[in-house]
């Protein structure tokens, strides 16, 4: 069963780091669109890759890494890994959550910040994922 779980996990884990390296890159785009088809279009897009696709795989990936923890007795809870690894995930949650902020502010027509911004804000992830993935391979404490 573990490692059913475990394929779950990863499959839904790499769905929603798919949405999240994408709809900063949506934003990037419709930050720079002057025209209202296009700014339309993009909340459209927006709307549909963050509650389609980026929150049921959010929700699948976190429920899936738990039941994993069940399973294991909770027996990763106890190495120091798992613990720098899970403070990674709450960051990655968090940015989730504020890519929906920046989509409900374009799809109020409030979005106050430039293209370049966006830029770097899809950055972040990257560095979540490289930690990550270090933590889980490594293991480094």
């Amino acid at each position: 069963m573990y490692l059913w779980l475990k394929v779950v996990h990863l499959v839904f884990l790499i769905s929603w780091m798919a949405g999240i390296f994408y709809l900063p890159r949506l934003f990037v785009y419709h930050a720079n669109s002057n025209d209202s088809i296009s700014k339309d279009r993009f909340v459209v897009m927006e709307r549909k890759l963050y509650r389609g696709i980026m929150m049921p795989a959010m929700i699948l990936t976190l429920l899936s890494g738990f039941g994993m923890l069940y399973l294991s007795n909770w027996i990763l809870l106890s190495m120091p890994w798992m613990h720098a690894k899970l403070a990674l995930v709450l960051a990655l949650v968090a940015y989730h959550f504020v890519c929906n902020h920046y989509r409900l502010k374009f799809a109020a027509e409030q979005n106050k910040r430039s293209h370049i911004f966006y830029r770097w804000f899809n950055e972040v992830p990257v560095l979540l994922l490289i930690g990550i993935v270090i933590m889980i391979v490594i293991k480094p404490f």
